[in-house]
């Protein structure tokens, strides 16, 4: 077996990390741009010691999940701004972004030049600037990963900005940036950071390395998640959360992912929905299928007895089944008052636009087993 381990240069992880930005930041000069969300005013503080420390900011908010033209209006402001350097405080929208802007900075051209899938995914001749990943979420572990997802409205769907230069200088992780965070939004990035753990473990492209992150991470989030959920505050929870977030950002850059991300490109292109509160809606019902799959068409797969083990990690049961993991999925679902997909528009209608993009994404390469068309429109039709 071959494999490799390709992550940020530096991870600094802990409770009040962030007291060390600017000293983390200074040595790519006193002058950054910094990609925040809209929630401004949560990250003041954060540039008011900045400031503080010398440096000169330039402000960029991202409102919401990146698109082609955010990212074309963020890389314009970056050149005209003087920076040296990029520092992404925020969700995985936020650092998408903030990497992607990062990347295009020193490169000409237009994006498409260089997005996959509906662009032309032509590799970048300049390196990236240095770009710091501060997230103030706990699921898409972007601080880790070497893409950038970005939406094409007119394409109807998300595509990668993808280098193995685009990995983050340094990614500082502080739980602490993740207190007080809204119930839904710690619901969905949650179960995000859940199937990032799962989804690496038992597709085609697991590897030693990453299975330690997923077995690490899986029993990690399912116990932290409920109690992060019941009480924002709960710095243990929260803790946990950001460390099997980490985890999962490292499995999936490193192994690969599977239907749920499959069915997440799509959707998120075509619809206004986040991406965590997608795959959350997906992951029992993707679980599930592959379940059923494997039983029928290779019972004898590692991938099936890797999943009986997702079913031990997350029940405790050393008798589990593969099926018992998706019930305890489910239930973690329900608990956490997870939407179906109908919320966000997407009807029977849909099932097979969806399904056909779904099919074709770069996601559903490492799945277990390849799904069928109708296979796949089931999962999606159980999650509406």
């Amino acid at each position: 077996m071959r494999f490799e381990l390709a992550t940020a240069t530096r991870i600094v992880f802990g409770q009040g990390a962030i007291s060390e930005l600017a000293s983390l930041a200074r040595p790519f000069g006193k002058r950054t741009f910094v990609v925040s969300g809209k929630d401004r005013m949560r990250r003041a503080g954060i540039i008011n010691d900045l400031e503080g420390a010398g440096f000169t900011c330039s402000l960029f908010g991202v409102a919401g999940e990146p698109t082609l033209d955010v990212v074309r209006q963020g890389t314009d402001l970056f050149r005209a701004s003087g920076s040296t350097s990029v520092i992404g405080i925020g969700g995985g929208s936020v650092i998408d972004a903030a990497k992607a802007i990062a990347a295009l900075g020193p490169n000409p051209g237009d994006v498409l030049e260089y997005l996959e899938v509906v662009g032309q995914g032509k590799p970048l001749p300049n390196a990236p600037v240095p770009f710091i990943a501060v997230p103030t979420t706990a699921g898409t572990g972007s601080e880790v990963t070497r893409n950038a997802v970005i939406g094409s409205p007119e394409h109807g769907v998300k595509a990668s900005l993808r280098s193995p230069l685009m990995l983050p200088r340094i990614a500082l992780v502080d739980p602490e940036l993740t207190h007080g965070l809204h119930k839904s939004i710690t619901a969905s990035t949650g179960l995000d950071a859940l199937t990032q753990l799962i989804e690496p473990f038992v597709c085609t492209k697991a590897n030693p390395i990453t299975d330690a992150f997923c077995r690490d991470g899986i029993p990690m989030a399912f116990r932290s998640l409920p109690r992060a959920f019941e009480n924002p505050k709960d710095a243990q929870a929260r803790f946990g959360m950001s460390y099997a977030s980490l985890l999962g950002g490292l499995s999936l850059a490193n192994a690969g992912l599977g239907v749920i991300h499959g069915f997440a490109a799509p959707i998120g292109g075509m619809f206004d929905a986040p991406h965590g509160a997608i795959c959350a809606a997906l992951l029992p019902h993707g679980m599930a299928m592959n379940i059923a799959a494997l039983r029928a068409r290779a019972p004898e797969s590692e991938a099936l007895e890797r999943f009986a083990e997702v079913a031990r990690l997350l029940t405790g049961d050393r008798d589990a089944t593969a099926e018992a993991g998706v019930e305890a999925v489910r239930e973690l679902v329900k608990k956490l008052e997870i939407p179906g997909l109908g919320t966000y528009g997407i009807g029977s209608a849909d099932v097979d636009t969806v399904t056909e993009k779904a099919a074709r994404a770069s996601s559903m390469k490492a799945n277990p087993l390849p799904l069928t068309r109708e296979e796949l429109a089931a999962v999606l039709t159980a999650a509406l």
